[in-house]
């Protein structure tokens, strides 16, 4: 069957199935359809819908909470109807107080994700990485939690619980709240913002008995290591949500730069043709069907 007609139905249990592995998931980021197919094409087993990378895309604007839940949502949707691959998607605060959040919860179901991500700062928030962050007390988050998990209709679908207070309470209370979100239910933790090995060692020798994500932003504050060290931390989950959008701008501004002094686009080998971007984007299959279907 063509891809134009694949139904991205069993995400969540698919994604737990591969976190039950016990091996290191990466996860690159994408903010659109294009680069859900892109990183399914690379062999991937997962991806990542940004909420950082769908800022920019959407408005050019960074990430400090000027998307409504519409939006995300929205492009959540898109991003699943592009690849078949389990799709994690950033959830943010959960767009207001617990009622919200199972409201956030339904959409995102409705728009076929494997997982939302929600974080504990105050909204509007911010990216992880930025300075100036503020979070909402223990106990409103973790009724988010608990709002999150009682909302979904898909026992399989994952809850990942973010805490940012790393950054203004220190690291024993982000650890301190992150054994309270799992104790409210939480499958998948994300402790934010960790500032060296030493944290990292710290949050993984906690063993709270679910996956960790390990935060991958380049200029971050976590440190960056390899994969194998990540790995060997005992992290679950590698996550690089601005990997391809950081790599896609330097690409646009070079070929805008060309374009500017010699009034047309370089012409370089390796860089994809008319012809080869169809092939990726999958026209021959479109063609097929309407070839069979007479359209």
């Amino acid at each position: 069957m063509s891809d134009l007609l694949a139904y991205n139905s069993s995400g969540p249990s698919r994604l737990r199935e591969l976190l039950e592995r016990g091996e290191l998931l990466t996860v690159p980021g994408c903010y659109d359809g294009l680069g859900a197919r892109l990183i399914e094409q690379a062999g991937f087993w997962a991806c990542y819908m940004t909420g950082f990378g769908t800022a920019a895309a959407l408005l050019g604007r960074p990430d400090i909470g000027l998307l409504s839940v519409t939006d995300m949502v929205d492009n959540a949707r898109r991003v699943v109807m592009a690849t078949t691959l389990p799709v994690i998607a950033d959830a943010d605060t959960g767009y207001g107080n617990p009622l919200n959040v199972m409201r956030t919860v339904h959409d995102y179901e409705r728009a076929g994700v494997a997982a939302i991500q929600l974080e504990d700062q105050v909204a509007p928030k911010r990216c992880g990485h930025m300075d100036d962050k503020q979070e909402v007390p223990t106990a409103d988050m973790t009724a988010k939690v608990r709002a999150a998990v009682a909302a979904r209709h898909d026992d399989d679908l994952v809850i990942i619980a973010r805490t940012d207070a790393r950054a203004n309470e220190g690291l024993a209370s982000a650890i301190e709240r992150a054994h309270a979100y799992v104790d409210a239910g939480a499958d998948v933790l994300f402790v934010e913002a960790l500032r060296s090995v030493e944290e990292l060692e710290a949050v993984a020798s906690e063993r709270f008995g679910v996956p960790l994500v390990y935060n991958w932003v380049e200029g971050g504050k976590t440190p960056p290591l390899s994969a194998a060290e990540i790995a060997e931390l005992g992290f679950g989950i590698l996550l690089l949500p601005v990997s391809l959008l950081l790599n896609a701008t330097r690409a646009i501004q070079s070929a805008l730069a060309h374009i500017k002094v010699e009034g047309i686009p370089p012409i370089e080998p390796g860089v994809d043709t008319f012809g080869s971007f169809n092939r990726i984007v999958g026209l021959p299959a479109v063609l097929d069907l309407q070839s069979e279907f007479g359209s």
